[in-house]
């Protein structure tokens, strides 16, 4: 089967017509304020409090203060400039760059049209779309991992040490970007020698120059990403603050994970999960899950992904990945060497990447998603191969030669109908037509928001408000806070479950911390009062009763004056 030249570039222009849309889409998509967990935990939060302070600053209280933040700077230029919804943007700018990488590669390797369908493909995922239009920080490590790699295949070729440092800097920048990097550091450290021995016509007294350019590429890497590092060295004695803090100061209590911060505050459910060890563990006792289920992880992750449900990975990826690639090895052997050995290579890198976050115990899509465009690309060769069996078939069948355009629409098809649901979700139309104004946006998004624009409109400037049970969302709480967390265990609840704590005692200790009022998510403090002792229960209804003064709720969310006395 041979497509005619008009039906080639018929496809050419309907594949470019598909991309423009998308564009249009991710761009009305992300023209909302923002409302995602994370980016008002963190990624906004931070680099908010930040420009309040007029620099950079140590905030012991904010675990996530001590997390790489390559992108938090940029998104605090946003802010800077009075937006921050030009955040969500500069984020997508790394999913477009990933897209583009995808073309180069692609392009060079089968032709434009599967490169621009790579790109299409990759930019359309479902875990991609959620991240584009949402204030994180994952698509920058995509994009500085996917050109890590791809700059150590150049290398491959052109053997100039320009790439190789290249690639070390852009694995350097993935690191400052987020922590996950050091897995895409440790995995390519790993491979980077195999693949320059497998490479070279002589084997023999190639070892020590495989192992040189392996060291030249950890190096650049590692003096890239010292930036984070050192300040974290210089803060707490641990360049990798919270993680491994035991083993810089082992005298030191340990410091509490990413996941127990944003869980455990909010559920006590998700409490009970983080203690078991590894992800069977984990999803026997949560979820329940049988032994199939369990063993069939690797598989359903591409099929039964949901967003915001961690039961079903938190995400949604699309199940062509899990098929075509495996039709990219399709007479392998007949290759050249060089696409061979990119193509095991992508297929070991996902491999291994995925081995490792699996063993982290907390299985989720977004933790993956480094590997989706390794995954975009051999899926591109899939379909390459794929219409290459239906070109051998087609004089037996004439259905054959549908085989491939209907993968092709199935596909798409997958991520579009993902992308019509966000419009649902998101409501983009609301806020942009000005049917809603801001606060009315985010009132319907955000539970606490009323909450927190009432103390914003409300409360006195010298108001030091305590947070307990918000999962640490502050970013458009205005007023002086702190969250009684994992990072702050010297408050409210840590006083609460003090044998020696009297009404008293609790008054002094607000006092002393400056704390005027208190914002609490009431369901879940029922929640942990029913766990808590009898006596803690007594001394918290006490305080409750005749100390507490309720000014403002919406929900379950309630705003405490603290009554001095």
């Amino acid at each position: 089967m041979h497509y005619p030249v008009s039906q080639k570039r018929g496809f050419l222009i309907l594949i470019r017509i598909l991309f423009g849309g998308l564009l249009v889409s991710l761009a009305v998509l992300a023209c909302t304020p923002p409302f995602s967990r994370d980016a008002l935990i963190h990624h906004l939060q931070l680099p908010k409090l930040y420009l309040q302070h007029g620099g950079i600053y140590e905030i012991p209280e904010l675990v996530f203060s001590y997390y790489p933040m390559n992108l938090d700077l940029l998104y605090m230029g946003a802010l800077s400039l009075g937006s921050d919804i030009l955040a969500k943007y500069i984020h997508i700018f790394f999913g477009l760059g990933t897209a583009l990488l995808l073309y180069l590669h692609l392009k060079k390797r089968l032709s434009a049209t599967y490169g621009l369908l790579g790109a299409l493909f990759f930019l359309s995922i479902p875990i991609i779309v959620k991240l584009s239009i949402t204030v994180y920080v994952d698509l920058g490590l995509v994009f500085f991992s996917t050109a890590a790699l791809l700059l150590l295949f150049r290398w491959l070729e052109t053997k100039q040490p320009r790439d190789l440092l290249l690639a070390g800097i852009c694995c350097g920048l993935g690191i400052g970007t987020k922590y996950n990097g050091l897995l895409v550091l440790f995995i390519l450290t790993f491979i980077l020698p195999i693949l320059f021995i497998r490479t070279q016509e002589q084997k023999q007294g190639t070892a020590p120059a495989a192992v040189k350019a392996a060291v030249l590429f950890c190096l650049a890497a590692l003096l890239t990403a010292s930036p984070c590092l050192i300040r974290n060295a210089v803060w707490t004695g641990n360049p990798l603050y919270p993680l491994y803090n035991g083993f810089f100061n082992p005298t030191a209590s340990p410091a509490p994970t990413e996941h127990q911060v944003k869980e455990n505050e909010e559920n006590n459910a998700e409490q009970v999960s983080s203690g078991a060890r590894g992800v069977f563990a984990t999803r026997y006792v949560l979820y329940q899950e049988n032994i199939w289920q369990l063993l069939l992880l690797p598989v359903r992750i591409f099929f039964e992904g949901q967003d915001n449900d961690p039961r079903y990975f938190d995400g949604r990826l699309n199940p062509f990945l899990f098929f075509l690639p495996l039709l990219s090895f399709l007479g392998i052997r007949q290759e050249k060497k060089q696409p061979r050995l990119e193509k095991a290579t992508l297929a070991a890198f996902s491999l291994f990447y995925f081995l490792f976050a699996f063993n982290t115990g907390v299985l989720r899509i977004r933790y993956l998603v480094p590997i989706v465009p390794f995954l975009v690309i051999l899926s591109i060769y899939g379909l390459n191969n794929l219409k290459k069996l239906s070109e051998k078939y087609a004089k037996k069948s004439g259905l054959v030669q549908l085989v491939w355009p209907l993968t092709v629409c199935l596909l798409l098809l997958w991520n579009a109908s993902y992308i019509g649901k966000q419009f649902k979700d998101v409501d983009p139309f609301s806020y942009i037509t000005g049917r809603l104004t801001r606060d009315e946006y985010l009132n319907r998004k955000i539970p606490e928001y009323p909450v927190m624009q009432y103390a914003n409109k409300n409360l006195s400037d010298s108001a030091k408000i305590l947070c307990l049970f918000l999962g640490s969302r502050g970013y458009y709480l205005d007023k002086k806070h702190i969250f009684d967390s994992y990072g702050n265990h010297d408050l409210l609840l840590s006083w609460l479950q003090q044998p020696e704590s009297d009404i008293e005692t609790l008054q002094e200790n607000l006092q002393h911390q400056g704390i005027t009022h208190l914002i609490i998510r009431a369901d879940l403090m029922v929640q942990w009062l029913k766990s808590a002792e009898p006596g803690q229960q007594k001394l918290w209804n006490q305080f409750n009763s005749n100390h507490l003064i309720a000014v403002y709720s919406h929900l379950n969310y309630i705003l405490y004056q603290v009554r001095f006395r």
